[in-house]
């Protein structure tokens, strides 16, 4: 069973039916007995951070979070929650990575919005991916690079499109919107 970390974050009903689509057994749930007693979290999120840390505070997500034991999977605000200070409502994330997360500088267009390709992947969640494959991403802020990062990206500069830390593992991109690429990522996590 793997649980859905349910918030005001957006997108948990698209990642229930990605891991429908695959015959995964999923509940999305607040509730902390469900989320650790679940084989696999998944704590995915499309929305602004500030809200959504003060609603985790609220519940003791932000304590239970970095506590869980078993594999867990942030998707885009779930990856930028589970790191340090965060320059969208200056807040500070659940520290898992000591990351920073910082505004794309307007070189560009932001938010980065569409697919695009991750390098120098280097974690199971990337087996049978092939280098320099494309997946979907929506965003504002990245997270910079680390010794936590297993996958690069480059838009407008390099960031982490995935961090792994223990039984963290987190991506900026959203699997559930990346087809078989996509696919086989969240097949990885749930073989872990």
């Amino acid at each position: 069973m793997i649980a859905i970390i349910k918030y005001n974050g957006g997108n948990v009903s698209s990642v229930q039916n990605a891991l429908n689509r695959l015959k995964v057994d999923s509940v999305i749930t607040d509730d902390p007995e469900q989320i650790v007693k679940a084989d696999k979290v998944i704590f995915p999120g499309v929305g602004e951070a500030s809200s959504t840390m003060k609603l985790l505070k609220e519940k003791g997500l932000d304590i239970l979070i970095p506590s869980l034991k078993q594999p867990v999977l942030g998707i885009c605000l779930g990856m930028q929650l589970m790191c340090g200070d965060n320059e969208e409502g200056d807040i500070r994330g659940m520290g898992i990575f000591n990351v920073n997360v910082k505004r794309f500088p307007p070189a560009d267009l932001v938010p980065h919005m569409g697919w695009n390709t991750v390098s120098d992947q280097a974690s199971s969640l990337f087996l049978g991916i092939e280098r320099n494959d494309d997946v979907y991403f929506v965003h504002s802020y990245y997270c910079e690079l680390s010794d936590f990062t297993t996958s690069v990206c480059d838009y407008i500069l390099p960031f982490s499109s995935s961090l792994q830390k223990d039984n963290f593992y987190a991506v900026q991109f959203h699997p559930e919107k990346s087809g078989g690429i996509g696919n086989q990522i969240l097949i990885n996590f749930i073989k872990l």
